[in-house]
């Protein structure tokens, strides 16, 4: 099954398609083979053996494998490097352009390095917090807690999502994920026009094709309440490929992909809902 979100679809590791799982695990294998060494039991005792066997199973900690919580913890510590990305972005606006330059090259790497890397997953979210935090202040400057109310929604939507994920009510499907697939192609058309639009004088408003009204309310609105479920669903298949992963047993440093994969995501749904707000506040 195909996944959108670019921080897991280049990695075979958490990929679904057979011929990219079997070759993974067998480079997997080839590896665990490799650092095997011979085991000789000529000398020892019956009670070193007893001893050898009752020992506890190895963990996933201890055979270096990805846990849930390692990737809680590596996705904490991306979320508090982009926070300070973001408080300096605040106060210093200008640095988003930086940011959003530095962080879309960064993200272009992160995607298709074979094996992810921490450092590199950092720096991705430090630079994308300098981009948030200069996006946030402007916004705050022109609607009055607005960025408060954009953060509580995004936790909100996270917290039903991943709800309804652990208890099984929402689950990743084939039909599903073409119908997002088709959604987001359609959406990132409508985004270019509006852009080109705004961008060749066409169209006055502040957000371009959003500003139009529809029913007494701008098309943002009802576009923005689409792509808050498509991000919804975004994280829907986030956490399915972690569960994959995670029983798949790859490798611990494979954490950093996923945590790569959640900042993509929620950072997403983060200014979707800023821009949604923006619209709907700026229409009153």
């Amino acid at each position: 099954m195909a996944h959108s979100n670019p921080g897991f679809s280049q990695s075979p590791a958490f990929s679904n398609n057979s011929n990219d799982l079997v070759n993974w695990q067998a480079a997997q294998s080839a590896q665990g083979k490799a650092g095997q060494q011979p085991v000789v039991n000529g000398g020892m005792t019956a009670e070193q053996l007893n001893d050898l066997y009752s020992k506890p199973s190895a963990t996933p900690v201890d055979t270096d494998r990805m846990t849930y919580e390692d990737v809680v913890a590596k996705t904490v510590g991306a979320f508090a490097v982009l926070l300070v990305g973001a408080a300096i972005g605040w106060f210093v606006p200008a640095l988003a352009v930086v940011g959003g330059i530095v962080g879309l090259v960064l993200a272009f790497v992160n995607i298709f390095k074979k094996r992810p890397s921490g450092a590199l997953v950092l720096a991705y979210a430090g630079f994308e917090g300098l981009l948030v935090g200069g996006l946030s202040s402007y916004f705050e400057a022109a609607y009055d807690g607005i960025v408060v109310q954009a953060i509580l929604g995004t936790l909100g939507v996270f917290a039903v999502t991943l709800a309804l994920f652990k208890s099984g009510r929402v689950r990743e499907s084939k039909r599903a994920t073409q119908i997002f697939l088709v959604a987001m192609l359609g959406y990132l058309a409508f985004s270019l026009i509006s852009f080109v639009l705004q961008l060749t004088g066409v169209t006055s408003g502040q957000f371009g094709l959003r500003s139009i009204e529809f029913l007494g309310i701008p098309l943002g609105f009802w576009i923005g309440i689409i792509v808050v479920l498509l991000a919804a669903y975004s994280l829907v298949m986030d956490f399915t490929q972690i569960k994959v992963g995670v029983e798949r047993g790859v490798p611990r440093v494979f954490g950093w992909q996923a945590a790569f994969g959640l900042v993509v995501t929620i950072v997403w749904l983060y200014t979707e809902i800023l821009r949604m707000l923006a619209i709907l506040r700026g229409n009153n």
